[in-house]
């Protein structure tokens, strides 16, 4: 029986996961290792903090502490700009969870973002799922969970958890997306003379110039907030790849908002089975996938975007 006091994220609370992990904890048959995936890392986290609190925090652990302060809960995290996880912090890991439990009758590892392990440190720890620490559970987290070693994935048992779905707006986004559909209005009623083609260009390096500091101004708003609310002490390294990791995340929430933004820009024309509008939207679509590709790859996030807001300036403004 768990005396464990952190809940289940209310999204989840009485979903067949949730009710599975708490009878395999209950029977204490949990299987060792544990992949957590699904779109939101924040939800992740809580479901890990939940599972830890209740293998921890049992009639029969000596004390009882909250998981981030756990002496028998270890975290392994990307580190640095690149945000790798390396074969050092993995090796220090393992030694961690080698030794015996301190007030508890078993110890808790959570692998952050596990798939940012390089080569190496992946087949080091692969060889810790293949010999698991006696009395040890791992909880691998990732919103990417086939960028794991597929060796890793087999051996873990898989939980996926949705998110809540939630929406997110930085100030001025909702402004900057307006203006986009503006621009692209503009675009589409025909550039005649040299005067638009340079107020159009103009408008997009606007346009980019309005996305980098939304992003800038959001990213270190959030890092504030989610530094202040750390319970754990980590090293520079460790919150260096936690901010660039907040940008990594609202990026995409942007892009992806940029993508939405396009399609109902088009919708009108599309429904009036404008050949132009389904050759400019495809094309768009196409040239912006192609970018957020790139930025997997460390491209910049401000010439992704030029490029992509260059290449619709030509597809939304020609006319057959």
């Amino acid at each position: 029986m768990s005396t464990a006091s952190t809940p289940w994220p209310a999204s989840l609370a009485g979903t067949p996961a949730v009710a599975v992990i708490d009878r395999a904890i209950e029977r204490k048959r949990l299987s060792h290792s544990l992949l957590i995936t699904g779109d939101d890392h924040d939800i992740l986290l809580a479901v890990a903090h939940a599972i830890a609190d209740r293998l921890l925090n049992t009639p029969l652990s000596t004390a009882h502490f909250p998981p981030d302060a756990h002496p028998d809960c270890f975290h392994l995290r990307p580190a640095k700009k690149m945000r790798q996880i390396s074969a050092d912090s993995t090796r220090e890991l393992i030694g961690k969870v080698q030794v015996s439990p301190t007030v508890a009758r078993q110890k808790v590892a959570i692998i952050h973002e596990c798939d940012r392990m390089n080569i190496s440190a992946a087949n080091i720890f692969l060889k810790t799922l293949e010999e698991p620490p006696a009395n040890t559970s791992l909880l691998l987290l990732t919103t990417r969970p086939y960028a794991l070693l597929t060796t890793i994935r087999s051996r873990c048992l898989h939980f996926r958890f949705p998110g809540v779905g939630a929406t997110f707006s930085p100030d001025g986004w909702s402004a900057w997306l307006t203006d986009y559909q503006t621009w692209l209005g503009r675009l589409a009623a025909g550039v005649a003379d040299k005067k638009a083609i340079a107020d159009s260009v103009m408008g997009a390096y606007g346009l980019n110039a309005r996305f980098a500091a939304v992003l800038d101004f959001a990213t270190s708003e959030i890092w504030k907030k989610q530094k202040a609310a750390l319970t754990v002490e980590l090293t520079n390294d460790e919150e260096e790849a936690m901010e660039v990791g907040i940008a990594n995340g609202l990026r995409a929430r942007l892009f992806a908002d940029i993508e939405r933004a396009t399609r109902d820009y088009a919708l009108p024309a599309l429904k009036k089975n404008s050949e132009v509008a389904r050759r400019a939207l495809n094309g768009a679509i196409d040239k912006l996938e192609h970018d957020v590709g790139l930025l997997r790859l460390n491209l910049n996030e401000s010439a992704a975007l030029e490029d992509f807001l260059l290449s619709s300036l030509r597809l939304w403004a020609r006319r057959s």
